[in-house]
Order: structure tokens, then sequence, then C-alpha cells
């Protein structure tokens, strides 16, 4: 029988985080309040004071995160005065200082943006999702986020020319190759850095939540059953949740009751499988204090001194 447990914190991440063991968390997806949004929730930060109230988080996220975890921040820099504010360019120059690696950067695609115009721009379709690591050497499951070849294969593969049989160098010579017969009787193919997903329509709890498919993505992509995940910033649970199915054990931390309160009410403190079949326990809050203890916050797993 294996246990997967969901923990939740009430706090703020900056003191919060200090209750996690050091490397003890597999993958961090997180969503921080973006600058001077969510004001109405968290206050909102400015532009020019983003880095330096980050860079603790930063220093927190390094220390919980395994050798070969992966951590992604879903963030998008505002247009101030006319033009993009930096301080997402400014952040990510920060983290190298501080010992992170920059190793990726993907987009995700909003497929449903809400329509708009402005006089000097066009409406914002796009987020950026960074990927930060602590060395070179991480845990990446590529396999699991495969997508199908699609119908192109069908044609293209039929009647292969010579030259799609060898490593057909670029003619413009910039290194890049390919050899098309390398995918005859291939299904499916590696996926692109661009996420195309619909955004979150159905979630009226939190100012700013992500569909479930986002976490999902990174989740299969960065660890395996039994690993752990961190959100720092869990807002409504979207993570948690997602973790929870997918059998990772998961941390959420968030400053507001509101939503600490509602994650809590939404996710099972423990969930248990056996074999390949889950294992529902505690249905109801009657059945949850005979058959499923909570763990108190006293109880999570403590730095070491």
């Amino acid at each position: 029988m294996i246990a997967v447990t969901a923990k939740t914190i009430l706090g703020d991440c900056r003191e919060a985080l200090r209750e996690l063991r050091d490397n003890s968390v597999d993958l961090i997806f997180t969503s921080p309040p973006y600058a001077d949004q969510r004001s109405q929730t968290y206050g909102g930060i400015k532009p020019d004071q983003y880095v330096d109230w980050f860079m603790p988080i930063a220093t927190e996220l390094l220390r919980v995160l395994k050798p070969d975890g992966t951590f992604v921040l879903n963030i998008k820099e505002k247009a101030q005065n006319g033009e993009r504010h930096t301080y997402v360019l400014e952040l990510i120059l920060a983290m190298r200082k501080m010992g992170w690696l920059w190793t990726e950067e993907m987009i995700w695609h909003k497929k449903n943006c809400y329509p708009g115009k402005w006089p000097n721009r066009f409406r914002d379709s796009w987020e950026r999702l960074l990927q930060f690591n602590k060395s070179r050497h991480f845990n990446m499951y590529q396999e699991e986020v495969m997508v199908p070849m699609g119908s192109w294969a069908e044609k293209r593969l039929q009647n292969l020319s010579d030259t799609d049989k060898i490593r057909d160098n670029s003619k413009v010579g910039s290194g890049f190759g390919k050899n098309i017969s390398n995918w005859i009787g291939k299904e499916k193919a590696y996926p692109t850095n661009v996420l195309q997903l619909a955004t979150e329509c159905s979630n009226k709890n939190h100012s700013a939540a992500f569909p479930e498919s986002l976490p999902e993505w990174f989740i299969k992509l960065f660890t395996k059953e039994g690993n752990t995940v961190l959100d720092p910033f869990m807002g409504s649970g979207t993570t948690l949740k997602v973790a929870q199915r997918m059998k990772r054990n998961s941390v959420g931390i968030d400053i507001l009751p509101l939503y600490y309160d509602m994650v809590n009410i939404a996710i099972q403190p423990t969930e248990c499988y056996l074999f390949e079949k889950r294992e529902e326990y505690a249905a109801d809050n009657k059945k949850r204090s005979g058959t499923v203890c909570k763990r108190k916050h006293s109880e999570l797993p403590q730095q070491a001194s």
C-alpha cells in the first residue's frame, strides 16, 4: 500500500518554507502574484520591487529542491507606461547569480484568451514558463509527454527520396539536420516548447487559477509516482489536486486563510493506493476523523538544524 500525502501550510512562504527539509522536493511548480496584479487578494508587488521581494523565496526554493529536481515558474511581465517592464528579465539574471541554472523557457499559449485592443500592442495570449535547475543533470521523463505524430506522417513517409533516408544537413549552414526515415513506424513525437492549453474558465474561487492540464504536463515530465511536488503559492490548490490524482506527494503554502481552508476541504490529507487500485478514505467529514490522521503543521518534515 502506498500513502500519498498532501500537506498544506498557512503563512507567508518566505517563512513557511523554512519548515521543509533541505533537498526534499522533486518539482516546484508555481505562479506567484505578478507585479501589480491580484492587489485585492495579495496586495500586489510593484515591478521595481519584484526582484527584491522574490529573492528570499528563491533562496529557500533552492535549498529545498533536490539536486536532480526542477523549478518551473509561471510568470508574465506587465506593460507599464507604454512599454513592457523588465522585472522578469531582471529576476532571471538575479536567480542565475544566486546559483540557479536557467535551463529552458517554455510558452503557455492560451487558446481562449480574452479579446482586447490597445493603441500600441495586441492582446496577451501567452505566458512564460521558466525552467530552473540546481544542476545540469536532472530528472526528465520526455516519453511521458510525447504527442501523436499527426496526419502529415501518413503521406510524407510513404514515398521517401534518397535524401530522406540519410541525415540531410541544413542548406543555410545552421548545423541542423534531419533524417526523415527515422520516423517510420513511430506513432508519437516529442513535443515543442510551446504548450497549447486553454485557460481555466470554471474555477471562480481564485483570481488567477490556471488549468489542471498545466501542472499535469510538468508533473508528468519531471516526476514519478511517489515523488514530491511543491507549490509555494497554492491559491485554490490546483497543483496539489493534480499531484494527488497522479499519486505524487504534495506541499502547498498560501498566506490567505480563505484559500488554505478551501484547499483543505477539496483534498484529502492522505490517499492510499493498493497496487494499482485506488483506495479512497475519508469520503465524508464523519469518516475522516476516524480513518485519516491529518498531520498538523508541527508534524511536517522539519529543516535540519
